[in-house]
């Protein structure tokens, strides 16, 4: 055994990006991945989606391993180390939803086997977390995507009453995104929430569209544990601690620190707008 000092200067980071179909999930993820590398033919996409990342081959050079059924836990392994003896530094699994759902995946392979349904989950639960665990211990930056089941409600526009697409339920595993660092929620529009973040660089009443910035700022945590980051982090705790425009204004013009995240008040100041928190509408101080 030995004892160090944290550091997260080698960390690896694992993100998840869960939405309905057409919420942007696969496109998201390439962004991502290249923010996280800055390298096309360093990221591989482990493809279950009937070869839909090759739609987006005008983004870059990246390589792609299109996975078929069966889709158990341990191709899904093989795929990850194929990808890893090959160099890659970012890994997009798209998508994780097929292990869980797919033809030959876990929820396939439990209703075949015979005997008690209850009991059966013992001989599946260690293949699912066999890829978990892959996963988790990964020498690469590891970004998946995850199915929502679609469900319709009916939302006013223009005077009128129309359906309109919403996530639910991810299709995996109850729990999954435990085991993530940061967890994307994507809606229809291709605006991510975040609704788990390890990193606190991301507000989770911001939705925002995910680009290579958005890797870019995660890859900057990965790699730099030190005073910067914290700074920045403590930064971005008082901008988002502000509930209203004024609050805002006084933080800009009486703490020097933060004027130099313009982003970030930016960002702050159009949330705050949007949702009429602010008394009088204080104009733009920065």
């Amino acid at each position: 055994m030995e004892l160090k000092k944290t550091n997260r200067s080698s960390a690896r980071i694992r993100v998840a990006l869960q939405g309905t179909s057409g919420s942007g999930k696969s496109y998201s993820s390439l962004l991502l991945a290249y923010g996280l590398c800055k390298d096309w033919k360093k990221i591989a996409v482990i493809d279950s989606e009937h070869q839909s990342a090759s739609l987006y081959s005008h983004l870059g050079e990246y390589n792609v391993l299109n996975l078929t059924a069966p889709y158990t836990p341990e191709r899904y392994i093989e795929a990850i180390d194929t990808c890893e003896k090959a160099g890659m530094e970012v890994i997009a699994i798209d998508s994780l939803s097929h292990e869980w759902e797919g033809d030959g995946g876990i929820l396939d392979m439990h209703s075949q086997l015979a005997g008690n349904s209850f009991t059966n989950w013992a001989k599946l639960t260690p293949r699912h977390n066999a890829l978990v665990q892959k996963i988790l211990a990964s020498n690469c930056h590891i970004v998946a995507t995850v199915r929502s089941k679609q469900d319709y409600v009916i939302v006013e526009k223009n005077g009128k009453n129309v359906p309109e697409k919403v996530g639910m339920k991810g299709v995996q595993r109850d729990g999954l995104e435990y085991d993530f660092t940061l967890f994307f929620e994507l809606d229809i529009y291709n605006n991510a929430t975040c609704t788990k973040d390890r990193t606190q660089l991301f507000n989770p009443r911001m939705p925002f569209k995910i680009d290579s910035s958005t890797g870019s700022k995660i890859l900057d945590w990965c790699c730099n544990g030190n005073s910067e980051t914290k700074e920045l982090s403590e930064a971005v705790k008082q901008i988002n601690s502000c509930n209203s425009i004024e609050e805002l204004t006084l933080l800009y013009q009486t703490n020097p620190e933060v004027r130099k995240y313009d982003t970030e008040l930016q960002e702050r100041a159009t949330y705050l707008r949007k949702s009429n928190t602010s008394s009088n509408g204080v104009g733009k101080q920065y």
